[in-house]
């Protein structure tokens, strides 16, 4: 192969360098309308092929890329929503009863080691009336500024983020046909005949990552349903259907517990409390460790190892579009180490 660097070699290298480095604040709408765009393609040439020739393909695109952002984010709104519902609800509380002074939970001396140590500090600090509300306005304003300022650049940030991915997917349903001829040709200039092999082995892990994401979620609302009912939870299914809802995004899904005990508990619920903190993190911990490499292991062809590996690497590295990747990219390393392996023996 001829390495030799040329002007115009130069020159190229420099235009793709600089082309990404002005879209590289865009990597994760890139990854996340590409991944959602390559999960749901079938789905979406079935639903081009239904429609009226009239339609066209930007119609189509259109309607489709609606159609899926809703379906992907109504879940997570109205998790969201009830979850910040019940959070007000639980603050107003706490605020009407510091009128008062908070009683202490006859639980809560009743604790094995610390439960001494933990009446007395309730008694001096929440016992007395308005000292929740004492402490509060003991917090430093420029702390509250700073996390106020940290909190709108996230949310711009991400709210950006959804906005270009929505823009991106609808471009990939128009052009993908045409993309994907172009990038298989390009890959095959590059490596050869195997170009539609590697193409196969992506899309196929793209496509059972996504889908243990969709079942991790469907685990999890069931589970905790069960697991809340069975801990005698108050309306298990309304917070078994906000913890399935989030429980997509890792670590999300565990807030959503954390909230339901913490008012559990603050609501004189001694025993429900904990069995309820106890078996929710316990389906959570099973959902992202056990059930979504079990789903995503066969479409990748990894074993169960590699896959949880890829998903916490992943997520580790790219966010939420991390736990598609990484799995993708160890099922991409795996035929080429057989491909290698392969050639050796030949």
């Amino acid at each position: 192969m001829n390495l030799k660097l040329t002007p115009g070699r130069l020159f190229a290298a420099a235009i793709v360098v600089l082309a990404f480095w002005i879209v590289h604040g865009f990597i994760q709408a890139l990854l996340a309308a590409g991944i959602t765009a390559i999960a749901s393609w079938p789905l979406y040439l079935a639903f081009r092929a239904r429609l009226p020739r009239n339609m066209g393909r930007n119609g189509a695109a259109v309607i489709f890329t609606v159609a899926i952002t809703v379906f992907l984010l109504a879940p997570m709104l109205f998790a969201c929503w009830a979850l910040l519902s019940e959070m007000h609800a639980l603050l107003h509380g706490l605020a009407a009863a510091d009128n008062n002074g908070l009683p202490l939970p006859s639980w809560l001396a009743d604790t094995p080691v610390l439960g001494v140590w933990l009446a007395a500090c309730w008694q001096q600090q929440l016992a007395l009336p308005g000292a929740l509300s004492t402490l509060t306005q003991q917090t430093d304003p420029g702390a509250l500024l700073g996390w106020a300022q940290s909190l709108g650049q996230f949310t711009f940030h991400h709210a950006l983020t959804l906005g270009f991915t929505v823009l991106l997917l609808a471009f990939f349903y128009q052009q993908g046909g045409s993309l994907v001829r172009e990038l298989t040709g390009v890959l095959r200039q590059a490596i050869g005949d195997r170009a539609e092999r590697y193409m196969a082995v992506g899309t196929r892990a793209v496509r059972a990552s996504v889908n243990s994401m969709l079942v991790v979620g469907l685990f999890d609302g069931f589970a905790t349903a069960l697991a809340y009912a069975a801990a005698g939870a108050p309306r298990p299914l309304l917070w078994a259907a906000i913890t399935g809802s989030l429980a997509a995004v890792p670590f999300l899904g565990y807030a959503a517990v954390a909230v339901m005990a913490l008012q559990l508990a603050l609501q004189g619920a001694p025993t429900t409390a904990p069995l309820a903190l106890t078996l929710g993190c316990a389906v959570l911990l099973s959902g992202d460790k056990l059930v979504r490499p079990i789903v995503a292991c066969g479409g990748v062809r990894l074993h169960f190892v590699w896959v949880l590996m890829g998903s916490i690497g992943g997520f580790g590295v790219l966010g939420l579009a991390g736990l598609v990747v990484g799995p993708v990219v160890l099922s991409l390393s795996r035929e080429l180490w057989e491909q290698r392996v392969r050639e050796a023996a030949g």
